[in-house]
């Protein structure tokens, strides 16, 4: 199926691209999401009169997330967990749980953002992460986890 991208999208595309994706993508993510339209003539059409107007908005986001990538770039998050006395956690350290720390400290980040290379943190200690904030802009953060005592 040929759509045009509304905005850039990583291992796809730049924003006003006509690409050809499988239907299935394009139909259950990139349309609802209004990342994409169907490239039919009326679509062509208005995305060239609409196309400084959305430009402006890309970079008006790029601008905003290099903002947040300034303050997380190089942050150190600690997240306390119940772990046993081999350093092993009873349950594991999540995007989730990263993402809640996170949104506790002032930044507007989702879950979806979080990078987890390795999977889940299952032990104590140091863990750097990739914070996913833009097509084009990531920031490293470091997560500490520390096992608290149980009795």
């Amino acid at each position: 199926m040929q759509i045009i991208l509304m905005e850039k999208i990583t291992n796809l595309g730049q924003l006003g691209d006509v690409v050809n994706v499988k239907s299935g993508f394009a139909r259950n993510y990139l349309i609802p999401q209004g990342k994409a339209k169907r490239a039919t003539e009326q679509a062509l059409a208005e995305f060239q009169s609409k196309r400084a107007e959305l430009e402006k908005i890309q970079a008006t986001s790029l601008a905003a997330a290099q903002a947040v990538a300034d303050k997380l770039e190089g942050l150190l998050l600690q997240i306390i967990q119940k772990a046993g006395n081999d350093g092993k956690l009873f349950g594991s350290v999540t995007n989730a749980n990263i993402a809640e720390a996170l949104v506790a400290q002032g930044f507007n980040i989702e879950r979806s953002m979080i990078r987890m290379p390795h999977g889940q943190l299952k032990q104590v200690g140091d863990y750097p992460l990739t914070i996913s904030l833009h097509g084009d802009v990531t920031a490293q953060i470091t997560v500490s986890v520390l096992g608290e005592a149980t009795l």
